[in-house]
């Protein structure tokens, strides 16, 4: 059996090749993160006995290695992909010198390699990397678009302050379509067209609303300048933008998840949205032991703290994804409230005591579990089953 660690960089990765009775094969190999380099890799991978398995592994960094995972799926190769923080720690236990290379790193993957129990990624891994992809690309693009609504009433409270509490302090498709189409507070005093404005808002703009909207704006203390109608103009153009760009970032994880069919979906209260996140950011399911590595891996697992005859447990350890660990809290606020078992099981901590949001995190946890075994199992979720 080989054992083949790979230390990932950006422009070259360092590889380690050793046998299952320690015989090195290479410790010295530095290929290109380029087709000629991969090739120059494939070369020293198929010089190997063929008879014997090949096993390969390296760090999760990033993007980096996404484009060599596909390479050695493309030609028959299984791998793993380690925890940073756990070769980290068994860096530490082989040895307190604190020198560092690349080449270094590769042979200490390998050992690492040599110690787990060996779960390579499953074939046809992209479509859960491409929906992380873009799931964090839809998270980032809806903070800019918070970001630019603050700015927006920034602008408002100068232009129109009355605006907004209007709207009982939120911008609805109604509030946002009145301010793009008229972009200032006299032009919206002198509006007349209640017919758009009533099938924007699907009916529920009554005329009595626009009116009294109309006289707000007659009668706002609002500053009349060109130079902020300009902003305003301006920053409503950027969330616009968001608006579309997060509609087709949706419309594409959408396509992804009708592709892979996850099993969480079935769970009342989990959107598209949230189990694209949650999905992606565990990836494949059968690569964790139990459903309690799955809370150690999203860092929903309490810190556990002993000392001579006393123990307790701490507040949750946090490690992991935090994109994770937000879209599970998420779920969990939304599966309570819609999933009975999960109701009664809430309110059950809360009689214990348990704050709202230490109630919640129970709640996740039990969640975790449930679509561990959804998704391990392959079945759809039917609270009639679940203890």
């Amino acid at each position: 059996m080989y054992f083949v660690g790979i230390d990932i960089s950006k422009y070259k990765h360092n590889c380690f090749i050793t046998t299952e009775i320690g015989t090195v094969i290479t410790q010295n190999l530095s290929f290109q993160n380029n087709k000629d380099g991969f090739n120059e890799f494939l070369k020293i991978l198929n010089s190997l006995d063929n008879t014997k398995e090949i096993r390969i592994g390296f760090e999760a960094t990033g993007h980096y290695h996404l484009n060599l995972m596909l390479f050695l799926e493309e030609n028959g190769f299984s791998f793993m992909e380690f925890n940073p923080a756990l070769v980290k720690k068994f860096i530490l236990t082989t040895t307190l010198r604190k020198t560092k290379t690349d080449k270094k790193d590769a042979m200490v993957i390998t050992k690492y390699l040599m110690s787990v129990n060996y779960k390579p990624y499953p074939k046809q891994f992209y479509h859960k990397y491409a929906l992380k992809s873009l799931t964090r690309r839809r998270e980032a693009l809806v903070h800019q678009r918070s970001y630019f609504k603050v700015e927006l009433t920034n602008i408002l409270d100068i232009v129109f302050p009355e605006f907004k509490p209007f709207f009982n302090n939120s911008f609805s498709a109604t509030a946002l379509f009145i301010l793009s189409t008229y972009k200032s507070a006299e032009a919206i005093s002198n509006m007349d067209d209640y017919d758009s404005l009533r099938k924007v808002s699907r009916g529920k703009f009554s005329y009595s609303k626009f009116l009294k909207l109309k006289e707000i704006a007659s009668n706002t203390v609002g500053l009349d300048s060109d130079i902020y109608t300009f902003q305003l103009e301006s920053i409503l153009s950027l969330i616009d933008t968001m608006d579309k760009q997060i509609s087709l970032v949706e419309d594409k994880i959408a396509e992804i998840i009708n592709l892979l069919n996850p099993r969480c979906l079935s769970i009342k209260g989990i959107g598209m949205i949230l189990c694209a996140s949650i999905v992606a950011e565990f990836g494949d399911f059968n690569r964790f032991e139990s459903a309690d590595a799955c809370l150690a891996f999203a860092g929903l697992e309490p810190s556990t703290i002993q000392s001579g005859c006393a123990e307790h447990n701490g507040k949750m350890v946090k490690h992991g994804s935090s994109h994770l660990r937000a879209s599970i809290m998420s779920a969990a606020e939304y599966v309570f409230m819609h999933e009975a078992i999960f109701t009664i099981y809430y309110y059950k901590k809360r009689n214990e005591g348990k704050a709202h949001r230490v109630a919640l995190s129970h709640v996740a946890k039990k969640l975790v579990r449930v679509i561990y075994k959804l998704e391990t199992a392959d079945i759809p979720f039917d609270s009639s089953k679940l203890k």
